[in-house]
């Protein structure tokens, strides 16, 4: 009985961050992250301090635009009471990217570049939709949180998170909800 409790005290010992582990039960994960605005790469890299810190790298396209997206995130990760391998976790960041083409509607305040390099202004046609082939930089702040679940006895952790994120673009802003499921290898 005595080398069972043993074993026991041990196994806890590791799952709460004790020893060079993260409380995670990993120290780096790459994978994909799938989600409604953005998709692409994931990785995770948990800190050294064992308090549940970690940074996430994503490097992401966007639906129906034509160009890539680098995120940065600073995250807190905390574990789900009585349920091994599950953590929640929260942060924010920063990103910046690059998109071709854009969709708008014109109004007084919007142009559209010709063919040939003209400028047209639209004052006439009020109601259009319009598309675009310029190449645009984009920068904007994120927030994050989530809960991710490490597969016991596999190196794969499987997440779920919401992401909203603040953009600047062109002179314009606008206010996203991103939600996205990730798949990392862990090791």
């Amino acid at each position: 009985m005595l080398p069972g409790l043993a074993a026991n005290a041990q196994s806890k010992k590791k799952s709460s961050g004790g020893g060079s582990s993260s409380s995670s039960g990993y120290n780096t994960g790459i994978g994909l992250r799938g989600g409604g605005w953005s998709s692409g790469l994931t990785i995770k890299h948990f800190l050294g301090s064992g308090k549940g810190v970690a940074i996430e790298g994503l490097l992401t396209t966007e639906y129906k635009a034509r160009g890539a997206r680098l995120t940065i995130l600073g995250e807190k990760h905390m574990g789900v009471a009585d349920i091994k391998g599950l953590q929640f976790y929260y942060g924010a960041g920063f990103h910046a990217g690059s998109y071709q083409g854009r969709y708008y509607f014109a109004d007084e305040r919007y142009y559209y570049n010709g063919r040939n390099g003209d400028v047209y202004f639209l004052k006439g046609n009020k109601a259009g939709y319009y598309y675009d082939e310029n190449t645009y930089l984009a920068i904007g702040a994120d927030l994050i949180a989530g809960l991710e679940y490490k597969l016991p006895d596999l190196p794969f952790v499987v997440g779920v998170d919401y992401k909203p994120f603040f953009e600047v673009f062109h002179g314009y802003t606008g206010f996203y909800n991103d939600a996205a499921v990730s798949l990392r290898f862990t090791f």
